[in-house]
C-alpha cells in the first residue's frame, strides 16, 4: 500500500455513486436473497465494506446537503425535504476539490437548489450538471425535460412515448465525463435517481423477473395518482435494482479499460433507507435488513446505508471495517485525499486512515440527526 503523503501528488480522481431509496438490506453483501447486485458484490470483494455507514438523514434533500457540506442536520443549510437552497457561504465538496485543480461533475439528483436560487450546482462549485435540480421531478423516470447546467434538455413527449429513460442518460452522461477527464484529477458526483418510486424500468429488466418473483396486488390505478400505476410492483423493483447494479459495473469496467484504477476512489451508497411509497415493498425484500424502521424514520432502517470503497493497490480487496461513519465524513476524507486543509466548522472525520488501513482513525464522539 502507498503511504498517506503520496496523495496529495497523485491526486486521485473521486468517483461518488448515491443510490436513491436502496436499502442497507437490498445488496447481495449485506444480506439480500431476492434481489440480483452481482456487479456492486464485487465491488465489495475487490474493496472495502463498511457495515456501520450512516445517511445524512432519514430523507432525501437534507441527506445530500450533510453530503456536500460535511455538516450534519443540526449545522447543514438544508434540514428536511423542501427547506430551501445551499447559500453561497455553503462551502461544498465540490469547492473544496476544485481548489485543488479538480474538475468537477454532478449528475443525476440534486434537490437542493432551483434554478433561479443560489443553490444550483453550478454556483456550488460544479463545472459540469446533468440532471434533476427539483426532487419532485426525479420521482418520473421519462421525465419532458433535463437541466444541463442553465438550459434546459428538452425529451419531447417523453412522459407518453417513453424515449428516454432518465437513469440511462446519466450513465451515458457519467461516462463521457470520464473520458474527457481521463488525463486531469476528476470529481464525479453521481447521485442515481434509482431504486426511488417511480417504480418503473424498462422491459428489459422487467420482463426477466415477471413470474419468477412472488408478486403482490397491482399498485394504483391508470393515472389517479402521483406515482404510476405499476401492475407488477415487486418485478418492477428488482428490474429497478438490476439495472443500478449493472450500470455502477459499467461505470467501473470503465474505469478500468482507461487504467485509471490505479487512481481512482469508487465509493458506492445510499442517501437512507427504504421506501413503502408508489408501490415498493422493503418488508417483502427485506430492505431494512435487521433493522427497524425505514425512510423517513430515524432508527437504524431508516438511516443505516450500505457503503463500498475500492481502489486498487490502495484499499485491501475483500476487507471490512464496523467504523462509524456517515455522509459528513466524506468532505474532510476528500479533502486529505486531494491534499488541502479540510475546512472549519464541519461536522466530518475523514476516514481515510480506515481506507487505507495506515495511521490513527479518529472517531466521533456521537452522530447527530433531527428532522422537522
Amino acid at each position: 500500500l502507498v503511504p498517506c503523503e503520496a496523495f496529495a501528488a497523485d491526486k486521485p480522481n473521486i468517483i461518488y455513486i448515491l443510490a436513491d431509496d436502496l436499502g442497507v438490506g437490498d445488496v447481495g453483501c449485506y444480506g439480500q436473497k431476492l434481489l440480483k447486485t452481482p456487479r456492486i458484490d464485487q465491488l465489495a470483494a475487490e474493496g472495502m465494506r463498511f457495515s456501520q455507514h450512516y445517511s445524512g438523514s432519514a430523507m432525501c434533500a437534507p441527506t445530500r446537503s450533510c453530503l456536500m457540506t460535511g455538516q450534519h442536520t443540526g449545522h447543514t443549510r438544508v434540514r428536511k425535504n423542501g427547506h430551501g437552497p445551499l447559500f453561497p457561504e455553503d462551502l461544498t465538496i465540490a469547492e473544496v476539490l476544485k481548489s485543488a485543480g479538480y474538475q468537477t461533475a454532478a449528475i443525476g439528483k440534486w434537490g437542493i437548489g432551483e434554478a433561479g436560487t443560489t443553490g444550483v450546482p453550478w454556483k456550488q462549485g460544479f463545472d459540469l450538471f446533468f440532471g434533476y435540480l427539483n426532487q419532485g421531478n426525479a420521482h418520473h423516470h421519462y421525465p419532458p425535460f433535463l437541466w444541463r447546467n442553465e438550459e434546459k434538455v428538452l425529451f419531447a413527449d417523453n412522459p407518453v412515448k417513453r424515449t428516454h429513460y432518465s437513469h440511462d442518460e446519466f450513465t451515458r452522461e457519467a461516462m463521457q465525463f470520464i473520458r474527457d477527464n481521463r488525463d486531469r484529477p476528476f470529481f464525479l458526483y453521481l447521485p442515481y435517481t434509482l431504486v426511488h418510486v417511480d417504480l418503473d424500468v424498462p422491459d428489459e429488466d422487467l420482463k426477466p423477473w415477471i413470474g419468477k418473483i412472488e408478486e403482490t396486488k397491482p399498485y394504483g390505478t391508470p393515472g389517479g395518482q402521483h406515482y404510476i400505476h405499476q401492475k407488477t410492483p415487486h418485478a418492477a423493483f428488482a428490474g429497478m435494482v438490476s439495472r443500478l447494479d449493472r450500470d455502477v459495473g459499467r461505470i467501473v469496467d470503465l474505469v478500468d479499460e482507461l487504467g485509471l484504477a490505479e487512481n481512482t476512489l469508487v465509493i458506492f451508497t445510499s442517501d437512507n433507507g427504504p421506501t413503502s411509497a408508489g408501490g415498493a415493498d422493503p418488508k417483502f425484500f427485506d430492505g431494512n435488513g435487521p433493522f427497524r424502521g425505514i425512510k423517513f424514520e430515524l432508527y437504524e432502517g431508516g438511516i443505516r446505508c450500505p457503503m463500498i470503497a475500492r481502489w486498487r493497490d490502495r484499499i485491501e480487496p475483500g476487507s471490512e471495517t464496523d467504523h462509524v461513519s456517515a455522509h459528513w465524513d466524506v468532505l474532510p476524507t476528500t479533502a486529505e485525499l486531494a491534499g488541502v486543509d479540510v475546512p472549519a466548522g464541519i461536522d466530518g472525520i475523514s476516514f481515510l486512515p480506515t481506507l487505507l488501513g495506515q495511521g490513527k482513525q479518529k472517531k466521533h464522539d456521537y452522530l447527530y440527526w433531527e428532522t422537522g
